[in-house]
């Protein structure tokens, strides 16, 4: 069923006016459905988002209408429903949730079942995560979407977008029974795997400027399907990230430890597409683009740093009772640790996650993917930073992981 959002995005999308039975061909609506789209259309043009002239209708350039279009775009790249996400009482109860750390069914006056459908929508599009079910206790993360959402619709009070609730209790419980689901299931287990596979590989490299949708990633990976117009590096990036990523998790479920020289490989695999650079480290000082706060080591130290961290990784993984606290204090120094290194011209953060999810997963925490809802904070507590952040790396983290574990043993439970 085509809505007003649909018809507003390939208008927005279009330089030139466009008649309505241009619009109605788009969708392949026959003439019965013409008037729908007339409709549509002259309701946009009411709300000031479109235009109409003598030669069509025509999108209206403006903060609103702009607004809208990035609200769609970001749904579109990552595979989202925008015309779920564009629903007033969502929105509202948006406007409620992220004014709170968590939120329960008593802090909203919402029916039951719309409050459900509300939040199987957020949790599906890894927008939410459901912390238990009863009692009801939900936490909505704050994004650069959720966002644009609250202004689009008119709400302009302040929202949380920092929190530091510990949930490792909540990790502790979820750990107990993933250890038993997978004991029980192990090939159900590997399924999930590789449908994590996909998502991180898009979210990881979105991170990194790489333009392709989540379905464009699909289509290459699973679908040996090239899409049209696309270039040859953004693909090539993408597939060279898979093998460096089915490597690492090769090596984590076999505990292989990491050494430089694994450290080197992952980054050959991930950059094979600039081979003047991948897997050597560099003799040459770099910067983060955009952040020039960000202290990077200078070249000439790069290496005497790299081998003191990965001393002290030795010396860690040799700790056989290390509790989940002192696992994920470490997994966030050294992720941080390794990124203010900086050993490589560029695929340095890339490389980072991938080490990460190596010293997690060798520990026997599935960690897959970072979802989307929470790529925005990771990024800003990390290469993004105006300083290093390992405390607030280390809430974040924390909610990565029982995002990962509860969908994980969701699955397996069925």
């Amino acid at each position: 069923m085509v809505t007003k959002y649909d018809v507003f995005e390939f208008v927005y999308t279009n330089r030139h006016p466009l008649k309505p039975i241009e619009v109605a061909k788009k969708f392949k609506k026959n003439e019965r459905e013409y008037d729908n789209i007339h409709r549509m259309l002259t309701e946009l043009t009411r709300e000031d988002l479109l235009t109409k002239n003598n030669y069509g209708f025509q999108a209206k350039k403006h903060d609103k209408s702009n607004l809208l279009y990035q609200i769609i775009f970001h749904c579109l790249r990552s595979g989202i429903n925008y015309n779920q996400l564009l629903n007033p009482g969502l929105v509202k109860f948006l406007s409620i949730a992220l004014q709170r750390k968590e939120i329960t069914s008593k802090d909203v006056n919402i029916h039951p079942i719309t409050l459900r459908k509300y939040i199987d929508i957020l949790h599906k599009n890894c927008l939410l995560l459901i912390i238990s079910e009863k009692p009801l206790r939900v936490k909505v993360f704050y994004n650069i979407l959720l966002n644009n959402l609250l202004v689009y619709f008119g709400y302009k009070h302040k929202v949380v977008t920092e929190d530091t609730t510990s949930y490792l209790e909540e990790i502790e419980k979820e750990l107990v029974k993933f250890k038993k689901l997978k004991r029980e299931n192990e090939t159900g287990y590997q399924q999930i795997v590789d449908e994590f596979e996909v998502s991180f590989i898009h979210h990881s490299l979105s991170l990194e400027g790489n333009p392709l949708t989540l379905n464009e990633t699909k289509k290459i990976l699973k679908d040996k399907v090239i899409p049209a117009n696309l270039k040859s590096k953004d693909i090539d990036e993408i597939k060279n990230y898979q093998k460096a990523l089915l490597q690492m998790l090769r090596d984590s479920q076999e505990k292989e430890p990491l050494t430089l020289q694994t450290i080197l490989n992952y980054h050959s695999l991930a950059m094979q597409h600039e081979p003047e650079i991948a897997g050597k480290i560099r003799n040459i000082e770099v910067h983060i683009s955009g952040n020039p706060n960000f202290k990077i080591t200078k070249a000439e130290d790069v290496e005497k740093e790299l081998e003191v961290l990965i001393t002290k990784y030795n010396d860690f993984i040799k700790k056989e009772k290390a509790g989940l606290k002192e696992i994920l204090v470490f997994a966030v120094y050294f992720h941080n640790e390794f990124q203010h290194i900086h050993p490589f011209k560029d695929g340095n953060s890339r490389t980072t996650r991938l080490l990460t999810f190596h010293l997690l997963q060798s520990k026997d925490i599935p960690i897959f993917d970072i979802p989307y809802g929470l790529l925005d904070e990771y990024l800003s507590y990390t290469k993004g930073s105006r300083k290093r952040e390992d405390q607030k790396l280390f809430s974040n983290l924390q909610k990565v992981i029982l995002f990962n574990l509860k969908k994980i043993n969701e699955r397996l439970g069925r």
